[in-house]
């Protein structure tokens, strides 16, 4: 049987504390002018391709209201100019984790300690 399920991601989500200052950092960060915050809990991002959701996540926090921030690069942020975004970054006082990698990539931290990676965009 073949599986219902597309071979598409729609939408990542990202687990922040807070989500006006997460609103505003991400929208700093990365250019974002539109979205809306739904549900008080949520931002959707207007984004290019894939769908991002900034989300406070309330029904998946422990016990003493936390949640974890994910501790490995698992969404990729894409630019032109891996040199140039990686030194807005640090102008803008983001913790990145690594330096430039093979001249393609690194990985920062946002204000939650979530890591994301960039990586050198290659046109189709």
């Amino acid at each position: 049987m073949k599986s219902p399920i597309k071979n598409k991601v729609t939408t990542v989500f990202i687990p922040v504390r807070d989500i006006e200052k997460s609103k505003e950092w991400y929208s700093r960060m990365l250019g974002i002018e539109d979205g809306e915050v739904m549900f008080n809990h949520l931002f959707i991002a207007k984004m290019e391709g894939t769908g991002m959701i900034l989300d406070q996540m309330p029904m998946w926090r422990d016990e003493h209201g936390n949640i974890s921030p994910l501790n490995v690069p698992a969404i990729q942020l894409a630019t032109d100019d891996v040199n140039a975004s990686y030194q807005f970054m640090r102008d803008n006082d983001v913790e990145v984790v690594t330096e430039v990698m093979d001249n393609h990539w690194f990985v920062f931290k946002d204000p939650d300690g979530n890591m994301l990676m960039v990586c050198q965009d290659h046109p189709e």
